[in-house]
């Protein structure tokens, strides 16, 4: 029974890690450009709505609708985090009073119920869901099945843009110069990198990711639009970020690791194992507490730092 529970915890700890990996993983892009974006939350919501509605009205095969929702969902992530470019890199406001200002705007209580009102999302369930696949039979392999290959589609896509992800920020001239502008944009400036024109690109994919993991939520976790349906995951992707030390790879790893605690209430409660439910609610934001407590100092701090221009906006001198 033992090896049947942790097989469940860490086949859970995929499927409910998998929307904040690509929280995390947009964060990460927008901060290694040197902006911070604390409105990832109202970004997941937003795409999480709008991936609900698509669900819902567009027509065609079960597929088509599920993809279409997808890139709904994650377009409108991005326009949220263009909003949030044009403050922070045109505008150059504080970037911690921006990110707060769009979660509030666009968050529970904000646009994202609005437009649920609205299109009356609420009113049913999710007409095409992001299934749970089954490739080849692997699933029902033992051990390894249930944990890598009953998952979703966005799941595998995940970890195809994680490899990309690491490729694209430590092996190409494209990344390096993405680090530079997030590292001393002064200088890249100087070489001739568009630092505006960086970030703003980094900024908004990373809205994109946090629309698709918003999508997740409402089309596969519940899958019905329920308001705050992501329940702070936004703020744990941010913490992920810095959890995995500004790297694709390690943030992956934090993402299952948080989302095997988001799990584990329902877990143990299928195997009549009686734990507190609020505890068990509160342990992903306690973790997160305390990685930020853990990473802040000494040699992790020390040899695997924030960039340096990280929510530092930047005014190009005049030549």
């Amino acid at each position: 029974m033992n090896n049947n529970i942790l097989v469940i915890i860490l086949a859970s700890g995929v499927f409910y890690g998998t929307p904040l990996f690509f929280a995390a993983l947009g964060e990460l892009f927008t901060e290694r450009s040197g902006v911070l974006n604390l409105g990832v939350e109202g970004m997941m919501l937003m795409g999480g709505v709008s991936a609900v509605w698509a669900s819902q009205h567009i027509p065609g095969t079960s597929w088509f609708v599920v993809l279409c929702s997808i890139l709904i969902g994650a377009f409108a992530g991005a326009l949220v985090a263009a909003l949030h470019a044009f403050l922070c890199v045109t505008l150059r406001t504080n970037q911690t009073v921006a990110g707060l200002s769009i979660t509030i705007f666009a968050g529970a209580l904000g646009l994202s119920s609005y437009f649920a009102n609205v299109w009356d999302v609420a009113s049913e369930t999710v007409k095409h869901p992001i299934r749970i696949l089954n490739p080849g039979g692997l699933a029902d392999t033992p051990i390894v099945g249930p944990i890598l290959f009953h998952q979703t589609i966005l799941t595998y896509l995940s970890w195809v843009l994680c490899v990309l992800s690491v490729v694209y920020l430590f092996r190409t001239r494209t990344g390096l110069k993405l680090r530079s502008v997030g590292e001393s944009p002064q200088t890249a400036d100087a070489v001739g990198i568009n630092v505006a024109k960086y970030r703003y690109i980094h900024t908004i994919l990373g809205g994109a990711l946090a629309g698709v993991g918003g999508t997740y939520y409402s089309l596969t976790i519940v899958p019905q639009w329920v308001d705050g349906v992501t329940k702070g995951a936004g703020w744990i992707a941010i913490a992920l970020v810095i959890f995995g030390f500004w790297r694709p790879d390690l943030t992956l790893l934090g993402a299952y690791l948080f989302g095997a605690l988001q799990s584990l209430g329902l877990t143990l409660k299928s195997r009549n194992i009686q734990i507190n439910g609020s505890i068990l609610d509160a342990m992903p934001f306690i973790m997160t507490v305390l990685v930020l407590v853990i990473v802040s100092g000494g040699w992790a701090h020390k040899r695997l730092r924030a960039p340096a221009a990280l929510g530092v906006p930047y005014e190009r001198e005049e030549r």
